[in-house]
Parts: structure tokens; C-alpha cells; sequence
């Protein structure tokens, strides 16, 4: 687990929805939960920065990427966080390998990556890490679910990233799928020394990958802890039927 953490307090009208929330991630995976319409994507486009704030601020350990009592708002290629979106955003005309190296080609540079020789190793790196290095030539069209999800893991990885988003990974998957790549994911995201965030709707999900969870609804963080505290002492109806669903066996709430 990672010893900086990603925290953000902001301030954002997205349409009707007014986000006044605050997240912290405790240096590890907050998997972050709310009905449909709560402003889950919109808290990561935040992040992200492609989303403006009336106010607020984000930093991921020193790093103050947004302070806006400050005049500061880091660009979005500038603020370094990795974000695998719900459908991977994969060029499909290109290989996994072309992917992965379109990411790495396009960040800014740093000593780790600055020739081409760097890049081809960070490249290949990746697609060991991720175990998919024997696909390295396929188009990622002919892939399956959780292949795709690797290649976008490695492409959001590839850039040396001080903060991961991931929106939805495994809405995408069917139920085999999905628990073959939540056991992978939640092994791989705890050794990860980045701080992350995970959007999911699903109770399942939520308390296999999130070490913290925060919940939001109307734009606000109602409830953050730990499963075991939020299942003890429910703060919503919402977290209620979201601790029943995971009892139950199944998913709990709605995507945004």
C-alpha cells in the first residue's frame, strides 16, 4: 500500500447536480459508491481536471494539482493520473503493444522514458506486469473483457502515474469474467504504491477492491469507512440496501 494519498475537496455544478465533496484515499484504494446520478464520474473528471470546479483543491501527496484560493489548476496532461475509463477507450485498429506505446509516446517527457529505447522497455514492462505480453500483437478488438481491462490498466500504468482512476472496470464483464479479473485486480491494486480511486456500483466490488469506501449521493459524501463500519452502522438508506446486496450475494445501487 502506498504511503501518499490522493485528497480532494471540491466544489463543481455539473447540470442540476451541485458536487460538494471531499475524499481522501488513505494512500491505498477508496472504492467510491452511490446510486445512479450521484456525481461519481463527474467526482473523477474532477480529479482528472476536464471537469471545471467553482472551488476547491486536489493534491496526491505534495503535489497540489488544484487550489483554487491559489490561483492553481495543473493541466490535465500535466496532473500524471491514470484513468481507465468504463468501455477502456481502445483504439481497436491497433495492437495491444501500439496501445500501450501510444500513451507512453505521448506523455510528457521524463528522464524515464525520454528515448526510444526507454519507451520500448516501459512498453514491454507493462505488458509483463499485466500478463499480457503473449498478446502484444493482437488488435485489442479480438480480445476479451478482461484482456481489454489489462491493456487499459497498462496503458493508464505505462505513464508512471502519482494517482489511478478507475471508472466502473468490471460493469463491462460477464459474471465469470467478472470474478476471475475482481480477484486479480484486487491482488494487484493492493500491491500498487499509487493511490487509487474505483467507481463501481456494486457491493461485491466495493468490498473486495476498496481498503476505504466513501459514499456519495446528491453530490455529497454521506458515509466513509472501512465495509465492516459501513455495515455496522449504515448511514443511508442507500448503504443499507448496498450491505443487503452484498449479503445477498449481488450488486448494490446504480452507475452513474
Amino acid at each position: 500500500m502506498g504511503a501518499e494519498s490522493l485528497r480532494a475537496r471540491v466544489v463543481a455544478r455539473v447540470g442540476r447536480l451541485l458536487l460538494d465533496a471531499e475524499i481522501d484515499t488513505g494512500g491505498g484504494t477508496l472504492a467510491l459508491v452511490g446510486p445512479n446520478g450521484a456525481g461519481k464520474t463527474s467526482l473523477l473528471s474532477v480529479l482528472l481536471g476536464v471537469l471545471p470546479v467553482e472551488r476547491g483543491r486536489v493534491e496526491v501527496g505534495a503535489a497540489v494539482l488544484l487550489d483554487t484560493a491559489r490561483g492553481r489548476d495543473v493541466p490535465v496532461e500535466e496532473r500524471r493520473i491514470g484513468y481507465v475509463p468504463q468501455d477502456y477507450a481502445l483504439f481497436p485498429h491497433l495492437s495491444v503493444r501500439e496501445n500501450v506505446a501510444f500513451a507512453v509516446r505521448s506523455a510528457p517527457p521524463r528522464r524515464n522514458v525520454v528515448d526510444r529505447a526507454a519507451r520500448a522497455e516501459r512498453v514491454d514492462a507493462m505488458l509483463n506486469e499485466l500478463g499480457i505480453a503473449a498478446h502484444a500483437g493482437r488488435r485489442t478488438q479480438a480480445l476479451s473483457g478482461g484482456e481489454k481491462q489489462r491493456v487499459a490498466l497498462a496503458r493508464a500504468l505505462s505513464v508512471s502515474p502519482r494517482a489511478l482512476l478507475l471508472d466502473e472496470p468490471l460493469a463491462a464483464l460477464d459474471v465469470h469474467s467478472r470474478r476471475e479479473v475482481r480477484a486479480f485486480l484486487a491482488g494487484y491494486l493492493r500491491a500498487l504504491s499509487i493511490p487509487t480511486v474505483v467507481v463501481t456500483h456494486d457491493a461485491s466490488d466495493a468490498r473486495l477492491l476498496g481498503h476505504r469506501i466513501a459514499v456519495l449521493e446528491a453530490g455529497r459524501v454521506t458515509q466513509t469507512g472501512t465495509w465492516d463500519e459501513l455495515a455496522a452502522r449504515p448511514a443511508s438508506r442507500f448503504v443499507e440496501e448496498l450491505v443487503a446486496s452484498a449479503r445477498g450475494g449481488g450488486g448494490g445501487g446504480g452507475g452513474e
